[in-house]
């Protein structure tokens, strides 16, 4: 199984001013944008991290889901929270062929933690010899920075104010996350009682 981002995050859906409001950087002058990409930098790092430790996506995109075998033929869990829509389904032999297979042959059971695929037939495409199913999503909270939830909205920007105030400190390692982020976040990580399943 692999997961890739399709769509990036644009730099317009950063909130590039409310970062500045956080970090209460002056404003009003001549270069008030010197540091913006710098600033975009902290923030990408930020939602990335947030969303590597809650296995959600915070702002919708379009991920690309990989799958070469399944645990189990009546559904699959997805790898990424919360799914929005299926946009394609394409199943590949071993050879390289294609075939693009209809999106209303499988629907995706809504969970705040993690979404199930489902076949409506009898099961999943059997994937042997080499074949693999490369499906297209969308996923995220909100389409807008605004649309968020406010917790998450908020430990993204102390998230990256911390990055910020630590940005010469080579000490920082292990992807050290201040208690008030973890504290915001811990609602949206995934909880693994057991294995669980995975694609």
């Amino acid at each position: 199984m692999m997961l890739s981002e399709v769509t990036p995050v644009p730099d317009s859906a950063l909130p590039l001013e409310a970062f500045k409001a956080h970090l209460r950087l002056g404003s009003g002058f001549g270069e008030d944008d010197l540091q913006d990409g710098v600033l975009a930098g902290f923030l990408r790092a930020s939602l990335s991290a947030i969303e590597n430790r809650t296995s959600k996506a915070l702002l919708q995109r379009d991920f690309l889901w990989v799958v070469t075998g399944w645990r189990r033929m009546d559904y699959a869990p997805v790898p990424i929270a919360p799914t929005v829509n299926l946009t394609s389904i394409t199943l590949f032999d071993g050879d390289g062929n294609q075939t693009v297979l209809p999106n209303d042959g499988f629907w995706v059971e809504p969970d705040s933690q993690q979404p199930r695929l489902h076949p409506r037939g009898a099961s999943l495409p059997v994937l042997q010899g080499g074949a693999r199913l490369e499906i297209t999503f969308a996923a995220g909270f909100a389409a807008t920075w605004q649309g968020l939830p406010h917790d998450l909205a908020q430990a993204v920007l102390m998230l990256a104010a911390h990055y910020y105030e630590y940005r010469d400190d080579t000490g920082l390692h292990g992807g050290c996350m201040p208690f008030g982020v973890v504290s915001l976040i811990e609602r949206y990580r995934l909880l693994r009682l057991s294995t669980g399943d995975t694609a």
